[in-house]
């Protein structure tokens, strides 16, 4: 039988995962950013430093999104939730698919 205190401790683990991964998806914005957006703007003829720091940023944020995942399922709560590890999955092929778009175009 879950307790109050059970519940609100589910819910702080929750909100501590969606933190993290705020700030990975943040940090995913910020490298397409700087590796797409930046280089147009700025007229420069050397774009691969951009590119450079926009994949690190991109890097970052996906190593943000998994270790919000890992630190949750360390609490054995929000991993037993179905379709959890499907979003977890989800976060990290969209960080992939970022980093391959600031490579390659």
């Amino acid at each position: 039988m879950a307790t109050e205190g059970d519940s609100q401790t589910n819910l702080a683990v929750e909100r501590t995962q969606l933190a993290w991964w705020r700030t990975g998806l943040t940090a995913l914005a910020v490298g397409v950013g700087i590796g797409r957006i930046v280089p147009d703007l700025g007229h420069s003829a050397t774009h691969w430093p951009y590119a450079v720091l926009g994949v690190a940023f991109c890097a970052y944020g996906l190593s943000l999104i998994a270790y919000g995942y890992q630190r949750a399922g360390r609490t054995g709560t929000v991993s037993e939730r179905p379709g959890s590890f499907a979003l977890a999955a989800f976060g990290v092929l969209l960080s992939l698919a970022t980093i391959v778009l600031i490579v390659t175009a």
